[in-house]
């Protein structure tokens, strides 16, 4: 009985072991299907990425191992099997791994995606860099030309050079107009007439005065020309007139010289360089001025008109005319004259405005109109004209205005202040030539400010006020055996008594016999350049005349003439615009 029992206890026992086997075998192959359909997903994924993940077999010579043996792709397939052979034998090679085990996940948590970043680092900054151009693409213009029209110049022209669609947006009217009308302008100072080694470079150079630094352009088309003048439209900078050597090419010779009358437009947004109309006559070292003028401004028939009208005269804001009563009656004929000839002119000005409303449109900017005048200057023979022009870029054509007066004489300065050019002389008279009407007008002012008379004042105009700077001797300050010195001082008129009245002193000593100065809404910039040292050096000041003070100061200590020759003091000219 003892026996039967036994019996029946080993029976059990082989039962429970049977069972335990069974339990191992049916988690065995779960483990193994479980696998094989990982197997399969990641294959999925290398064909997308490019790359495979799976649990590859290892070798190993010693105590390393090596990843790159294949594996099955079913699971108990023995063609699929990888086993030693003779030539892993002769490497030296050991398989480490089982053949059953041909699926060993040899990868912890989290190492798969650090192994593909790794291994494929350039295919991912290929997708990343792909995410950000479909991000570009989709952005819309406006949003673009919004971030765009921020930019300051500088970082503008270096957004240009990121693709060709950039620089086409960048460079549309309509983007040039949305930064025109902007407050994100900040103003640039730019230097022309640059002479190295006795050659004028054709050299442009920009200052950037809120980041006060220099920028230096090339302008070939500017190589061998000196002695002309500049003046600013909005962001455009026209240069008219000047000389060029006939025998020594790109010197500054004026031994033998040809005076020049094209005029050239440069605009520093697009950085491109384009002819209008010649002047009428050659001109060197001309007088510019630029007026804005209203949309049914005409230049030819108001200008035509008074080519024979007689100067005026304002003595104390009183015209000549009326000191005399026996010529009330010559000045109501004349008028009247005047009013008939106009009258019969008027159908063909309103036809004349109907025809050109579209060329109002497409060559004014931001519905603005400009026009700009020159005035006296240097002839082809180095005579000096009392003639004027006036250029309409809506025509583009220059028309003659009326001379100036005789008793004027050299002109050596003039600026555009509330519709009247005004023109200081060397002989210390001022006239103003009237653009809407198209006459002169003498100034008599009381008194004139002294001044020394080898240097010549310079007009500047500034929010509707006309200043004046001039060199001056200013007192010993009251102080028996101390010398007199020259300063430079800054004058304005006043436009009713026309009455001078000094506002503020420069504080430098003036060095340069051709300074130039020139206003930007209330500010008021100057260059002085000189030779000292056996170097050119050249100091920038400012002046804010909507202070109280009117107190100058430096805006560059970085002196970009040091390269420069001593005849760039002559040569040079100054224009600033808001950019």
């Amino acid at each position: 009985m003892f026996t039967e029992r036994l019996t029946g206890d080993e029976s059990l026992t082989q039962d429970f072991e049977a069972l335990s086997v069974s339990k191992r075998l049916v988690r065995s192959v779960s483990q193994k299907l479980r696998k094989k359909n990982n197997r399969g997903r990641l294959e999925e994924e290398d064909g997308v990425k490019g790359v495979s993940l799976r649990c590859l077999t290892l070798y190993s010579r010693g105590a390393g191992c090596k990843v790159g043996a294949d594996t099955g792709e079913e699971v108990g397939d023995p063609s699929s099997r990888r086993r030693s052979s003779a030539s892993d034998e002769g490497k030296g090679y050991k398989l480490i791994c089982g053949p059953e085990e041909t699926g060993v996940d040899c990868f912890s948590y989290g190492v798969k995606e650090r192994f593909w970043k790794k291994h494929n680092k350039k295919d991912f900054e290929l997708e990343e860099s792909i995410r950000n151009c479909r991000m570009h693409i989709f952005l819309p213009d406006d949003i673009l030309e919004m971030c765009l029209v921020r930019l300051p110049l500088t970082s503008l022209m270096t957004a240009r050079l990121v693709c060709k669609k950039w620089r086409h947006l960048t460079t549309t009217p309509r983007f040039l107009q949305m930064r025109r009308e902007g407050s994100h302008q900040n103003p640039w100072l730019f230097l022309f007439g640059a002479v190295k080694d006795g050659y004028c470079s054709g050299e442009i150079h920009a200052l950037d005065v809120s980041l006060e630094q220099w920028h230096r352009m090339d302008a070939n088309i500017l190589k061998g020309r000196f002695m002309f003048s500049v003046a600013s439209i909005q962001d455009d900078i026209y240069i008219v007139g000047g000389c060029s050597s006939l025998t020594n090419f790109g010197k500054v010779d004026r031994s033998s010289f040809k005076t020049h009358k094209g005029v050239i437009i440069f605009s520093p947004l697009t950085k491109s360089w384009r002819k209008v109309a010649p002047m009428k006559y050659a001109r060197s070292v001309p007088i510019l001025g630029i007026s804005e003028v209203s949309s049914d401004f005409s230049v030819g028939q108001s200008h035509q008109i008074r080519q024979d009208r007689r100067p005026r005269t304002r003595v104390g804001g009183v015209s000549d005319v009326y000191e005399d009563p026996h010529r009330l009656s010559l000045r109501r004929q004349y008028r009247n004259t005047v009013d008939e000839n106009e009258a019969s002119l008027l159908p063909n000005r309103k036809s004349y405005k109907f025809v050109r409303t579209r060329s109002d449109l497409a060559g004014t900017k931001g519905g603005r109109r400009f026009v700009l005048i020159t005035v006296g200057g240097h002839g082809s023979w180095d005579e000096p004209l009392d003639s004027g022009e006036i250029y309409d870029s809506l025509s583009n054509k220059w028309t003659d205005i009326q001379k100036l007066p005789v008793d004027v004489g050299i002109i050596c300065s003039g600026v555009v202040c509330n519709g009247v050019f005004y023109v200081y002389s060397e002989t210390d008279k001022l006239a103003g030539y009237d653009i809407e009407r198209g006459f002169w007008i003498r100034v008599q002012t009381t008194p004139f400010p002294p001044r020394v008379h080898e240097y010549y004042p310079k007009l500047v105009s500034c929010n509707g006020r006309l200043f004046m700077l001039s060199v001056s001797w200013c007192e010993g300050d009251g102080q028996i055996g101390r010398r007199n010195k020259a300063v430079r001082k800054l004058w304005e008129l006043d436009l009713f008594y026309l009455t001078w009245t000094e506002v503020s002193v420069h504080p430098d000593a003036p060095m340069d016999w051709n300074a130039a100065f020139m206003s930007d809404q209330n500010l008021i910039f100057g260059i002085e350049m000189f030779k000292i040292f056996g170097q050119v050096l050249d100091f920038l000041t400012v002046c804010d005349i909507s202070g109280k003070g009117m107190n100058w100061s430096h805006i560059s200590r970085n002196h970009v003439t040091h390269e420069f020759d001593a005849s760039s003091c002559m040569t040079k000219s100054m224009v600033v615009l808001h950019l």
